[in-house]
């Protein structure tokens, strides 16, 4: 376990603090992605047979005011059913800005180190070279993940909202 930490320990440092960035930000993402998984997996389906048993309660289907409860109980679980999905879609956007970041933080590092060397010498530019890779790739990687996942969220959210509102009949 100690040997996990401090590996740890030395890869965020040879990111540089930009990688502590990345790496804190795909936390909030995939707790948030986690979140929706497990609202989808455990809580919606009560949401939507609440919706549906508070329509089918009603006698009238046919009014305008019942049309718009009618539209009142799918908005309130649209609501649910997009909660943080926007937030996590952004979240998705910034990770590879976050790398490229990185990137120039760590271009800047090796710029700096050949003005003060006045040379091109490999062994001192690595760490900037590290500092400008290393994050890259981390925010790239993490916004394939959270990508594929906030599509598949996005696209369960659109079909149990449009199934709620089938399951609620109008009364023409």
């Amino acid at each position: 376990m100690d040997a996990a930490i401090t590996g740890l320990q030395e890869f965020l440092e040879r990111g540089g603090p930009v990688l502590v960035v990345i790496m804190i930000a795909t936390f909030v993402m995939w707790a948030f992605i986690l979140e929706r998984l497990v609202y989808f997996g455990l809580a919606e389906k009560g949401h939507s047979k609440r919706a549906v048993r508070e329509w089918s309660a009603r006698e009238d289907h046919k009014s305008w005011h019942a049309h718009a409860i009618r539209d009142q109980l799918i908005s309130e679980v649209k609501q649910r059913n997009y909660q943080n999905v926007e937030l996590i879609k952004t979240l998705v956007a910034i990770a590879p800005l976050l790398g490229l970041l990185g990137t120039v933080t760590g271009m800047v590092s090796v710029f700096d180190t050949m003005a003060i060397l006045g040379s091109s010498d490999a062994r001192a530019m690595s760490a900037g070279v590290s500092r400008a890779t290393i994050p890259t790739m981390a925010g790239m990687v993490a916004a394939l993940s959270g990508l594929l996942f906030s599509n598949q969220i996005e696209r369960m959210a659109q079909h149990r909202t449009a199934a709620l509102a089938d399951d609620l009949e109008l009364g023409l």
